[in-house]
């Protein structure tokens, strides 16, 4: 709510009425990450137009509120219509570009109002959504001020065309695209290498309690002294992070203050700062995400685009990505702390590590090409 307050003067001092622009919505950061590889093929096609790109969530505002392809970042206003109004008059773009979810009323009603083109990429539709309801004829009626869908899967489609919605495009997952890069980025951490010391590593990426709990108990109890662990919390407040040190019974060091230790020496390093998982993930021989035991699983494409097998939590099924990685082998749900053992334990043959992380890898290959059919639509738009 704050910082919408400055949405309006921010894009007053920042965009002309004769500038040219591409706006890109996410809700939060996992959306962003969706949107990311669009944005940044669209930048080089049009290097003059400048990108406004929303935010509704702090998790996502404040973690990219200085992403470099992005020449304005900003909070959406509330959905008024005057807000709306306000909002699209100074952003005045050639086409509005949605991640994944995010249907506001007023905004739609706008963007059809002044015949901007708005498109939906990387959506994802379930049947127990509020369109495909008997009661949900309003909202259903905003979908189809959308000009055009790009949707991950065939079910997708299928509902919306249930709906008498046929501008569809099956395009899949824009995620595949974004990680399929990372492996050539350059991921050298030399404080993870000295660390890693040549051992087998699990890395843990936004881990919650109950996570934390399971990964403890195991390194307490069940590891070797060839074993290294990573772990990030996805909450990284000093209270967390204390009662995770506290709780093991082994050497281990912070982010915050590895300069002042031997690193070959701890067994666990726990990551209190953010922005760097992704690189981290390139040492692992094993990755676990966080998430499944409380709220729903965390990005698992990360650590699979690096053919490294990955374990999750139970709460995945809301997740395609997950169903169709465990359907192909290249990730493990585990539902309790004996699966959680044994998973870690069978991991230990690199016959079997080695099969499960490139059954990962394969999916993620098998995944690429959203972002080249989005950029094709938005070319013919932009162009017109």
């Amino acid at each position: 709510m704050d910082g919408g307050k400055q949405t309006f003067s921010i894009l007053k001092d920042q965009i002309n009425p004769n500038d040219k622009v591409i706006w890109f919505h996410c809700a939060s950061l996992g959306e962003f990450e969706q949107g990311r590889p669009v944005i940044e093929k669209v930048k080089p096609i049009y290097p003059k137009h400048k990108i406004v790109l929303s935010f509704f969530s702090p998790s996502g505002y404040e973690v990219r509120k200085n992403y470099e392809q992005a020449d304005v970042v900003v909070y959406l206003p509330i959905d008024t219509k005057k807000n709306v109004q306000q909002f699209i008059d100074y952003i005045h773009p050639e086409i509005a570009v949605f991640v994944k979810y995010e249907f506001w009323p007023n905004l739609l009603n706008q963007l059809k109002k002044k015949e901007i083109p708005t498109i939906l990429i990387s959506g994802i539709f379930r049947e127990n959504q509020i369109f495909f309801k008997k009661y949900g004829i309003w909202m259903k009626n905003k979908l189809k001020l959308f000009t055009h869908f790009f949707v991950q899967d065939d079910n997708s489609k299928k509902l919306l065309n249930s709906i008498g919605i046929e501008n569809v495009t099956i395009s899949g997952d824009t995620r595949f695209d974004r990680v399929s890069e990372i492996v050539n980025q350059n991921n050298h951490l030399d404080f993870i290498d000295k660390f890693k010391d040549n051992k087998i590593t699990l890395v843990a990426g936004s881990t919650w309690a109950d996570d934390d709990k399971l990964l403890i108990n195991y390194i307490n109890n069940h590891s070797t002294e060839n074993d290294k662990f990573i772990i990030a919390p996805h909450n990284i407040n000093t209270d967390s992070i204390k009662k995770i040190q506290s709780e093991l019974n082994v050497k281990s060091i912070l982010y915050s203050n590895y300069q002042t230790i031997e690193l070959k020496t701890a067994r666990v390093f726990v990551l209190d700062t953010i922005g760097i998982l992704t690189k981290v993930y390139s040492y692992a021989d094993i990755a676990y995400v966080g998430g499944g035991f409380t709220n729903g699983i965390h990005n698992i494409l990360e650590p699979a685009t690096f053919g490294i097998p990955v374990m999750i939590g139970p709460k995945y099924h809301k997740f395609k990505e997950a169903t169709n990685l465990i359907a192909t082998r290249g990730c493990i749900a585990v539902t309790n702390e004996q699966e959680f053992v044994k998973t870690l334990i069978n991991f230990r043959d690199p016959s079997y590590r080695n099969s499960i992380g490139n059954n990962a890898k394969s999916f993620v290959k098998s995944n690429i090409g959203a972002t080249n059919s989005i950029i094709d639509y938005m070319t013919n738009v932009i162009n017109k």
